[in-house]
């Protein structure tokens, strides 16, 4: 419902003076970061898709794969294909120090977990070095909004990023869970906790799997990956 009388010139105020153009389209959008249409316009994953790894199927609730080598992680919750404009909203939050996406993203996955059963909110960690290099952590930024909007507490510490690992693109899958095997360490005991791991986009989810591994090994129950663009083959 829109807001009326005072409520109303109170926003026509607030868009006058924090007024920003589409980042898409480049068309008015107020004080959002994209118009109406354009947010409408991105590309979601369907409906029908698997409740472990979140690739689509055609029926069913798991994947042939997750069915055969279960992942450690129990559930993905992912909003958008990995795609034209989803990549470059991405990469603009990302290496372009973009931080109001983070508020659009965060928002989209905070209404995607709305009715999730979790106790912890964790953003998947950087190494130092890499975190040194880009300034921020982008799972953190993601996740704030998040645990806000669930009422739940964030701890970006309970998890850590030990061993710098190369680059995972253009690794195949079994060269990515090696590159990334040992590579998290966590700093709390998470004895019967629900945890929803927070990052940008999954490829293969070897990273976010082998964080949900070391977070299992210290007692966390469940495990629900929280994704903004999951990238499909």
């Amino acid at each position: 419902m829109r807001p009326s009388g005072a409520g109303d010139f109170a926003k026509r105020i607030f868009d006058g003076l924090f007024a920003q153009d589409c980042l898409l389209c480049g068309q008015h959008s107020g004080g959002e970061i994209l118009c109406r249409a354009c947010a409408d316009d991105l590309p979601r994953l369907p409906a029908s898709r698997c409740r472990r790894c979140a690739l689509p199927i055609p029926s069913g609730e798991c994947c042939g794969r997750c069915l055969g080598r279960p992942p450690h992680y129990d559930r993905t919750l992912a909003v958008f294909r990995y795609g034209f404009p989803v990549d470059g909203l991405i990469q603009s939050f990302k290496y372009g120090h973009r931080l109001a996406i983070a508020a659009f993203l965060g928002g989209e996955l905070a209404a995607l977990a709305k009715d999730a059963a979790v106790d912890l909110v964790v953003p998947l960690p950087l190494h130092p070095s890499r975190l040194r290099e880009r300034g921020f952590n982008q799972a953190l930024e993601l996740a704030r909004p998040v645990a806000r909007a669930l009422d739940k507490p964030l701890d970006a510490g309970a998890c850590r990023r030990v061993r710098p690992t190369p680059a995972q693109a253009g690794l195949p899958w079994k060269e990515r869970k090696k590159n990334v095997r040992g590579a998290f360490d966590c700093a709390r005991e998470l004895a019967g906790r629900r945890i929803l791991l927070v990052d940008d986009v999954m490829t293969t989810g070897a990273s976010l799997d082998e964080c949900a591994r070391t977070l299992k090994k210290h007692g966390a129950a469940e495990i629900t990956l929280l994704i903004a663009a999951r990238t499909l083959a």
